[in-house]
């Protein structure tokens, strides 16, 4: 399988990623940067047109996660109300 990657940074509320498509398996979720904020994962089950929150993140680390499914999207951002400052550079991948 061949590495699937989604880099961002995210510096405001209410703003989300593109999503990624993830196969069934482990993935990894790394943040880092300088900045306060709550980053939520999100995970959707029918192309993107509903999102439900998967965990919810206060600080930099690396992560990892594993999805039961194939194909399934998922994404990373701010929820509004959720950030405060600096910006939030992140990656989510799966190899």
């Amino acid at each position: 399988m061949a590495t699937r990657k989604l880099v961002a940074e995210l510096s405001s509320e209410n703003v989300f990623t593109e999503p990624i498509r993830l196969a069934k398996g482990y993935f990894n979720f790394s943040l880092y940067g300088t900045w306060q904020a709550t980053v939520t994962v999100q995970r959707s089950f029918d192309e993107g047109n509903t999102w439900g929150d998967v965990k919810d993140f206060d600080e930099n680390g690396e992560y990892v996660g594993y999805e039961p499914e194939e194909n399934v999207l998922y994404r990373f951002g701010i929820k509004t109300g959720n950030y405060i400052s600096g910006t939030v550079k992140g990656r989510l991948a799966q190899e």
